[in-house]
């Protein structure tokens, strides 16, 4: 590799990017792979060299300080082989037991932070049979590298549809809320406009208050310990068919996301009830993960690239902070109205422009303190609630990695302080919701059997209505 190679023009590292490879904040973004047929381990250099580093220049740097003090992605010469572990387990002739050598391997690298002067990833190949799986593969990618968009964008370049490779993959479409609401007058906007702009006031006004000074109460899902980021979690999953989460969507006349997150908030009271009556009227806050970027679906890296909406790789990602309703509210006697009420918290927190008066305020911060302050407020902001929830949209048909076909698709986070974290992530037919919880702490058994137990009631329930209530 010649001297040019090094000396190419570096670029400097996103504020996000400072933020999430700080002291304060090292996160992860994990992709699970689940494959139906055994893995053919081979392929895996070659794939990396063609197919995976020339995806984006920061597959292949690392960060660095120019002599100014700024953070720089520097080109390196990548070792593939350094970056690919495959384990070994015991042999034995039961998935049962794979199952637990897997969870116990998978919770160990969940809190391993990956060499600084290496570019910030890592492939483990579990070629073992599962519960779930013939063989898994998980690619480890520091949060710095980009979110979940970017990464699923990279995944778009390396993954072919199974029914013909030559098309495209698909997903799942996303109208805009908003396009009855563009055709009205400016006249009929205004009270809308208004309404607005004092949520957004009070929106930002509470969102500061919440960050620094309002902690959510200790329940059985937030202990209030610090140092927890270094703590074992492991990882449970929750499995449902598009089609159900579907039927209650039009029973009840919202969208499928109202209907995931409205199950989950009914689960996470179900679950305080549980283990402790009185945290089921508990003061409890979850941060929903956002998208910023102003376009709809996913695009390829080179589609990235060639598309006039500049920035599309990278962070580009803001939270909303949501309480839980409680248990104990006349108004959720129905577990029908944790969705509505969902709904109605989130439409209102999205119309509000508090999440970009948040993004400013952090801009500034970042300007007068550095990332290491805006990172302080990062982690205070999730260590003060309960839980966080992402989610993202896989494609509607089944996919192929090197004609191995991928029989199940999954992702969590690391980094936070928070005790508990829920993604979620759609797949040809099936929604997976992944819950990572405190080892020890949580039981992850038991909080998973509440939102299977809440999903039940709430589909029960919806099946029973004979007409569309209105609720908006």
């Amino acid at each position: 590799m010649d001297q040019q190679f090094y000396e190419e023009v570096q670029e400097p590292v996103s504020p996000p990017g400072q933020y999430f490879n700080s002291s304060v904040i090292c996160s992860y973004v994990f992709g699970f792979l689940e494959m139906a047929v055994p893995i053919d381990d081979s392929q895996t250099i070659p794939l990396l060299k063609d197919v995976f580093l020339p995806i984006n220049p920061r597959f292949s740097s690392i960060m660095v300080r120019d002599q100014d003090g700024r953070m720089k992605w520097k080109r390196v010469q990548v070792k593939p082989e350094e970056h690919v572990k495959v384990p070994k387990f015991p042999e034995c002739n039961s998935p049962e037991l794979y199952d637990q050598y897997f969870g116990d391997y998978v919770t160990r690298i969940l809190t391993e932070r990956t060499p600084q002067n290496k570019p910030l990833w890592e492939i483990h190949i579990i070629n073992y049979p599962t519960s779930n799986a013939a063989g898994t593969l998980i690619f480890k990618l520091h949060h710095a590298l980009g979110d979940g968009y970017s990464l699923m964008g990279a995944l778009l370049s390396c993954l072919q549809r199974s029914d013909d490779p030559s098309l495209p993959l698909t997903f799942p479409s996303r109208t805009s809320s908003n396009s009855q609401q563009a055709k009205k007058s400016m006249f009929k906007k205004l009270p809308s406009f208004i309404s607005s702009f004092f949520n957004s006031m009070s929106d930002f006004g509470s969102s500061l208050i919440k960050t620094r000074m309002i902690v959510d109460d200790k329940t059985p899902l937030r202990s209030g310990y610090e140092g927890t980021v270094s703590m074992p979690f492991t990882l449970s999953h929750i499995s449902l068919y598009i089609d159900n989460i579907k039927a209650i969507k039009s029973k009840l006349g919202v969208t499928i996301n109202d209907v995931i997150t409205g199950l989950i908030f009914y689960g996470i009271r179900l679950y305080m009830q549980e283990i402790d009556r009185m945290a089921r009227k508990a003061n409890s806050t979850c941060v929903v993960m956002l998208n910023t970027r102003n376009v709809r679906g996913y695009q390829s890296v080179k589609e990235m690239q060639k598309s006039k909406v500049k920035g599309l790789w990278g962070n580009k990602i803001s939270f909303l902070q949501v309480p839980i309703p409680k248990l104990g509210q006349s108004k959720i006697s129905n577990p029908l109205e944790f969705i509505w009420n969902a709904r109605k918290q989130i439409k209102k927190k999205r119309r509000s422009f508090s999440v970009y008066l948040i993004g400013l305020l952090l801009d500034l911060e970042m300007k007068i303190r550095g990332p290491e302050a805006v990172a302080k407020i990062i982690y205070k902001t999730l260590r003060n609630s309960s839980v966080v929830i992402s989610n993202l949209f896989g494609p509607m048909e089944q996919m192929t990695l090197a004609n191995h076909p991928i029989s199940g698709l999954y992702f969590t986070m690391t980094g936070g302080p928070e005790n508990v974290d829920i993604t979620i992530m759609s797949y040809v037919k099936v929604i997976r919701i992944t819950l990572r919880t405190l080892k020890g702490f949580v039981d992850e058994q038991k909080f998973k059997f509440c939102i299977e137990k809440a999903y039940d009631v709430m589909f029960k329930a919806a099946m029973e209505i004979s007409e569309t209530p209105n609720k908006n």
